[in-house]
């Protein structure tokens, strides 16, 4: 569970932040919650996504080195079974970095969206995918 600054003063606020999550399960969607910031009442929600990893992880496990940088290796279309509100890409950048941008749509309100990019990084001592 990690958690973003607060934004104070916007209806579309920018997070721009980096943050790291483990992950023990590839099969468990990470659930990304979205929270005003209330200071007398509980903070209410502004909805939720599920951020499914399995299509990183199989482009991932391809073994790809070599490609030319900002090749797309995969598209993800939206379904019922992810939250993705826009076709997703995966991409393979320089230094063997494989990214996923993401326009998800969140769920459990009546309007709203968030933009997101996943990548995959080995921890020194870990014994991979």
């Amino acid at each position: 569970k990690v958690k973003t600054k607060v934004v104070r003063g916007t209806c579309n606020p920018v997070w721009n932040e980096e943050l790291t999550i483990y992950i023990k399960d590839l099969d468990v969607p990470i659930v990304l919650c979205v929270f005003d910031k209330d200071t007398f009442t509980v903070d209410d929600s502004m909805g939720r996504a599920e951020i499914d990893i399995k299509p990183l992880i199989e482009c991932l496990r391809m073994g790809l080195e070599g490609l030319p940088d900002g090749t797309k290796v995969d598209r993800v279309q939206p379904s019922k079974e992810n939250s993705l509100a826009d076709e997703s890409c995966i991409i393979w950048n320089k230094g063997g970095k494989m990214t996923q941008d993401m326009l998800l749509r969140l769920d459990d309100v009546e309007c709203g969206q968030i933009e997101i990019q996943i990548e995959w990084i080995q921890l020194p001592g870990n014994k991979g995918l």
